[in-house]
Formats: C-alpha cells, sequence, structure tokens
C-alpha cells in the first residue's frame, strides 16, 4: 500500500510539473509576439539574427535588466507581468534564435 501510495505521489508532482512548465513559444504569442512580431517602435524582430545580435552583445543579464525596467517604447516587463527572470532569458533566447 505504502508504494502504492507512492508512485501514486511521485506521478502527481510529475504530472502538476508538466502542466506547470513554461512554454517559451506560447508565451511569446501571448505577450511578446505583439511587438517584436512586425517590429513594432524598434523592437528586434523576433527570429531575426541581425536584429538580436548587437543586443545579446551586451550579455543575457543586461537585456533581462531591459526587460524588467523598460527600455525605450518598451514598458517594464514588457508585456509578460508574471514571467521571471529566468522566463525573460528564455524568451529572450527563444525570440533572438533564427528560425
Amino acid at each position: 500500500m505504502k508504494k502504492l501510495m507512492m508512485m501514486a505521489t511521485v506521478a502527481a508532482i510529475a504530472a502538476s510539473a508538466n502542466v506547470n512548465a513554461f512554454d517559451p513559444a506560447a508565451k511569446y504569442q501571448q505577450a511578446c509576439g505583439v511587438c517584436h512580431g512586425m517590429g513594432v517602435a524598434g523592437a528586434p524582430k523576433a527570429f531575426d539574427k541581425a536584429a538580436w545580435e548587437p543586443r545579446l552583445a551586451k550579455g543575457m543579464d543586461t537585456l533581462v535588466t531591459s526587460v524588467t525596467n523598460g527600455l525605450n517604447a518598451m514598458p517594464p516587463r514588457g508585456m509578460c507581468m508574471d514571467c521571471t527572470a529566468e522566463q525573460y532569458k528564455e524568451l529572450i533566447t527563444y525570440m533572438s534564435t533564427p528560425k
């Protein structure tokens, strides 16, 4: 009985981890694509290597700080008010990687 309860607990934890997993592609569509999809107000276009290279050269921490505090036309936290610094890093990596 204890083994069955342990297995059920592990399965429940694994299932909840999958439900709560961060999906950069989905969050991009929800929060970032509005501006980065078309390069609105100077935003670097998503998946455009040349647009992202000078920004990436500044370092990921600098980019996350820019997102958190806002930069130029981008408001603080962009359009992702619930994102963590790690999630911003994932989003930046997603958007700056050519498709």
